[in-house]
């Protein structure tokens, strides 16, 4: 980069954190993003005249609402619920819907940004958005989980719709929770349309959305490794989480025969030193609880042990799959991973690694693939669910399967295509970046200004 693009950059940056003060995650995100697109921005006046770093980097809408609802003891409880509806450039807004204490509007920001350039990638007819509240279920009953669900779509409802805005699940917002919210959301329009995915089977909703996150993560794993003549068969993996991400990953990376190593919560690892089976997933998918009562369910004498107030990164691998939440995975993480001889990272969540630990993958020449690349696995199965919907059919489970592995392997094609570097060696996240912004801008610029 010249250093006239190097000057108009840091003044970009300096425009950027006085815009969106105290909200680090957005920050952060836009910087990661710019920083490899900038100089495509500086070669391209059509670009530099729309001022697209600027439009992009301003959501369209951020909405924020009051969410009154009453718990089972009579006493009103209030939350607030946002929708952060970032680009509908490319299509109606998609993005997932969360409920957990720590959601603000500097992470929904970040995550509707992220999702529009994830959702480029896919290639499907999709803008970006994301959604929540301030409200943990964990703790209530399922009549309270109904009630606030009711009463934060009693006031969304205003916001979404079939060709306007999907929202999905995500954190703490599974089947039950989408059921509630599209049954109050059908209500409140007198309409049955697909304003929501990741609904049941018997109402509208598709085969292989629960696991398309975790399938998806592992089909573009795959392709990365085969790039280089390498299976995945055999190799160790660690993964973080417990959720319906990193089971399902392990899941599939169990069948396409890798050893899973790890899963882990917020309060520690649970390893087994010789490979969670097939079954051992199953069970922690089907019970309840927390995820660390559930991983500590599977503890033995012999070979699964849990470490309190640990990662998984310390452990031995060969692939890294970080699956839980933003800036999990910290530069000191990354040089153990290195020094323990991990070879690939791929991100199963939405900005696991802080920019320290992308630095150090980098530098020690370790391919490290962004969640809006490797993650994308769910929102394209929304997609074939919207799709679905709006022709009133429903495709089987290996069907859509098959396409989900179609979408991957076009998405890895995609960061191959822009991540080239002169070595032949594929830099992953400057090819997601690259390609998912070039789609995003180029509808930006013939759309005009507004």
């Amino acid at each position: 980069m010249n250093e006239h693009a190097t000057k108009n950059q840091q003044a970009f940056y300096e425009w950027l954190e006085t815009r969106n003060p105290n909200q680090p995650e957005f920050v952060q995100a836009v910087k990661e993003l710019s920083g490899d697109v900038f100089p495509i921005v500086e070669d391209n006046k059509h670009y530099q005249d729309a001022q697209v770093l600027q439009r992009l980097s301003e959501p369209d809408r951020v909405i924020s609402f009051r969410v009154c609802w009453q718990a089972d003891d009579g006493t009103i409880q209030i939350n607030r619920g946002w929708r952060v509806q970032h680009s509908g450039l490319i299509g109606p807004y998609k993005g997932g819907i969360r409920f957990h204490p720590s959601v603000n509007e500097s992470i929904l920001k970040f995550l509707g940004f992220e999702q529009t350039f994830k959702n480029a990638l896919t290639g499907l007819s999709l803008g970006g958005a994301k959604g929540g509240a301030d409200f943990n279920p964990q703790g209530h009953s399922d009549a309270e989980i109904m009630r606030f669900c009711q009463a934060f779509m009693n006031e969304l409802y205003r916001h979404i719709g079939e060709t306007k805005d999907v929202p999905a699940g995500d954190i703490n917002v599974s089947s039950r929770e989408i059921g509630y919210l599209f049954g109050q959301y059908r209500r409140l329009v007198n309409n049955f349309a697909g304003a929501l995915t990741g609904k049941d089977i018997e109402f509208g909703g598709s085969h292989v959305r629960v696991e398309a996150t975790g399938y998806g993560l592992m089909y573009f794993v795959k392709e990365m490794l085969e790039h280089v003549d390498e299976k995945v068969a055999d190799k160790r993996i660690c993964i973080s989480g417990a959720g319906n991400v990193a089971l399902h990953a392990a899941l599939k990376a169990i069948d396409l025969g890798a050893t899973v190593l790890t899963l882990s919560s917020s309060q520690g690892v649970l390893q087994h030193k010789k490979g969670f089976s097939e079954d051992d997933i199953r069970t922690l998918l089907s019970k309840k609880g927390s995820s660390s009562e559930r991983l500590k369910s599977l503890v033995n004498s012999e070979t699964i042990s849990w470490h309190d107030d640990q990662k998984p990164w310390s452990v031995e691998c060969d692939i890294a799959l970080p699956c839980a939440t933003q800036n999990e995975l910290d530069g000191s993480d990354a040089k153990k991973l290195i020094e323990n001889g991990c070879r690939w990272v791929a991100e199963g969540a939405n900005m696991p690694c802080t920019a320290d630990a992308i630095d150090a993958f980098e530098d020690a020449c370790v391919p490290h693939v962004p969640g809006k690349a490797s993650n994308a696995g769910g929102v394209a199965l929304s997609g074939l669910e919207m799709a679905q919907n709006a022709a009133f059919v429903s495709y089987d489970f290996d069907n859509l399967d098959k396409r989900l592995q179609d979408i991957m392997a076009n998405i890895h094609k995609r960061c191959t295509g822009d991540g080239k570097l002169s070595d032949g060696k594929i830099h992953y996240r400057r090819g997601a970046n690259i390609a998912a912004f070039k789609r995003v801008a180029d509808a930006l610029v013939a759309q005009g200004i507004g």
